[in-house]
């Protein structure tokens, strides 16, 4: 399970966000990160999959 969410983190950043925390604040913090660009929602999507 850890791989597919890794790979839609990495394909589409909310998605991997929204797939291990939910639709909370986490998920509409990395959707407008990913708005304003792929990079930033990318950096963040990771870092709360997987650094916390």
């Amino acid at each position: 399970m850890a791989i597919l969410i890794l790979i839609a983190t990495i394909l589409l950043p909310p998605l991997g966000v929204a797939a291990k925390h939910g639709l909370g604040g986490t998920f509409l913090l990395n959707l407008v990160l990913t708005l304003l660009g792929f990079i930033p929602g990318l950096i963040h999507g990771l870092y709360v999959n997987y650094a916390r």
